[in-house]
Protein backbone atom coordinates (compact mmCIF):
# COMPACT_ATOMS: atom_id res chain seq x y z
CA UNK A 1 0.00 0.00 0.00
CA UNK A 2 1.57 3.06 -0.54
CA UNK A 3 1.20 6.54 0.75
CA UNK A 4 0.01 8.56 -2.03
CA UNK A 5 -2.61 5.93 -2.59
CA UNK A 6 -4.42 6.63 1.11
CA UNK A 7 -3.94 10.77 0.32
CA UNK A 8 -5.79 10.41 -3.10
CA UNK A 9 -8.23 8.79 -1.37
CA UNK A 10 -8.62 11.33 1.47
CA UNK A 11 -8.48 14.07 -1.44
CA UNK A 12 -11.07 12.53 -3.11
CA UNK A 13 -13.87 11.97 -0.38
CA UNK A 14 -12.92 15.77 0.89
CA UNK A 15 -14.08 16.90 -2.54
CA UNK A 16 -17.08 14.63 -2.21
CA UNK A 17 -18.25 15.57 1.24
CA UNK A 18 -17.71 19.33 0.63
CA UNK A 19 -19.35 19.19 -2.90
CA UNK A 20 -22.40 17.15 -1.65
CA UNK A 21 -22.46 19.47 1.47
CA UNK A 22 -22.91 22.59 -0.85
CA UNK A 23 -25.61 20.62 -2.59
CA UNK A 24 -27.52 20.03 1.05
CA UNK A 25 -26.94 23.29 2.31
CA UNK A 26 -27.78 25.66 -0.64
CA UNK A 27 -29.14 23.43 -2.96
CA UNK A 28 -26.39 23.82 -5.54
CA UNK A 29 -27.27 21.31 -8.58
CA UNK A 30 -23.95 21.59 -9.83
CA UNK A 31 -22.25 21.25 -6.27
CA UNK A 32 -24.52 17.41 -7.15
CA UNK A 33 -23.10 16.46 -10.42
CA UNK A 34 -19.04 17.51 -8.77
CA UNK A 35 -20.42 15.25 -5.45
CA UNK A 36 -21.57 12.02 -7.74
CA UNK A 37 -18.26 12.22 -9.71
CA UNK A 38 -16.12 12.46 -6.77
CA UNK A 39 -18.14 9.26 -5.64
CA UNK A 40 -17.07 7.44 -8.41
CA UNK A 41 -13.54 8.43 -7.95
CA UNK A 42 -13.50 7.59 -4.31
CA UNK A 43 -15.26 4.23 -5.71
CA UNK A 44 -12.30 3.75 -7.55
CA UNK A 45 -9.64 4.29 -5.24
CA UNK A 46 -11.01 1.98 -2.65
CA UNK A 47 -11.01 -1.01 -5.22
CA UNK A 48 -7.85 -0.06 -6.31
CA UNK A 49 -6.61 -0.18 -1.95
CA UNK A 50 -8.53 -3.14 -1.70
CA UNK A 51 -6.61 -4.72 -4.53
CA UNK A 52 -3.51 -3.37 -3.10
CA UNK A 53 -3.98 -4.50 0.46
CA UNK A 54 -4.32 -7.89 -0.57
CA UNK A 55 -0.80 -8.34 -1.79
CA UNK A 56 0.63 -6.05 0.64
CA UNK A 57 3.48 -7.21 2.59
CA UNK A 58 5.78 -5.86 5.15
Amino acid sequence: MTKELIEKIQQAYDTFSAEAALQAEKGVKAAGTRARKASLEVVKLMKEFRKESLTFQQ
